[in-house]
């Protein structure tokens, strides 16, 4: 699915100005050898931002737009990106205990927007997705998920691995799938802060990621068929942790 005319941000000014002004940008790209005061001042907010840069040749932007890009061409988000601190403080502010989910390598955007879907559902307040190697948040992902992704918060960071120290220094668990684990979905404790890192099909969490993960679980299944879709094995695990956190809410309503 292409992007519209109207998600693109095209020239060296507009884009700087874009993004000074608070802009949430997807990605930026860049003509090869290109150079310029302008460039390293787009390099440089680039960097402060955390938004990818993609060097390209300059037939791609012309297929893009037959204005005159100055060698460069960003895409604009449709969802704003926050800060994963930020965000951490605003919901334990809130009286809330943090219930996150992790994307990892997964591109297929409808899968991205079914998952954003259920964490709304459930009641999560926040998913963390990396800046590169990752399906964008585009019209077809804000469809998929119903218009969910704009009313989560959805951080972007540079390196999930990074993320999961700043969960861990924040007190709140990280959890990940892992077929051989011993331990099922429904033996997790939900009700504190948690994450739940989701991996992409066939390949799942990455190695390193899933070594700084305090709990692997499974999901159980009646027969040896091959596993659940990513989104339908987020659902599951979100629903989980709605069940635990309502449960124990009444349950200690009705004890008081």
């Amino acid at each position: 699915m292409g992007k519209s005319s109207a998600s693109l941000i095209i020239g060296r000014q507009p884009l700087i100005e874009a993004i000074e002004q608070g802009r949430a940008i997807d990605k930026i790209l860049l003509q090869k050898n290109t150079s310029g005061d302008s460039i390293a001042t787009i390099k440089q907010l680039a960097k402060q931002h955390q938004i990818p840069i993609q060097l390209v040749p300059v037939e791609k932007l012309n297929t893009l737009t037959k204005a005159n890009h100055q060698g460069i061409i960003a895409f604009a988000a449709l969802v704003p990106y926050m800060d994963l601190q930020q965000v951490i403080d605003f919901v334990v502010q809130q009286g809330e205990a943090p219930l996150f989910v992790m994307l990892d390598g997964i591109t297929d955007v409808r899968n991205i927007g079914a998952i954003a879907r259920s964490a709304v559902c459930c009641g999560a307040q926040a998913i963390i997705i990396p800046d590169k190697g990752i399906g964008a948040l585009n019209e077809e992902a804000l469809k998929s998920s119903a218009g969910a992704l704009q009313h989560i918060q959805v951080c972007r960071v540079n390196s999930l691995l990074k993320a999961v120290d700043t969960l861990h220094l924040n007190g709140i668990q990280v959890h990940t799938s892992e077929m051989r684990a011993e331990k099922n979905v429904f033996e997790l404790n939900l009700t504190i802060p948690a994450c739940i890192i989701m991996g992409a099909e066939g390949r799942g969490v990455q190695p390193y990621l899933a070594k700084a993960a305090d709990y692997f679980f499974k999901i159980p299944m009646a027969g040896n068929f091959d596993s659940f879709n990513v989104a339908v094995a987020a659902g599951i695990v979100l629903y989980e942790a709605l069940k635990q956190r309502q449960f124990s809410s009444i349950t200690a309503n009705k004890l008081s």
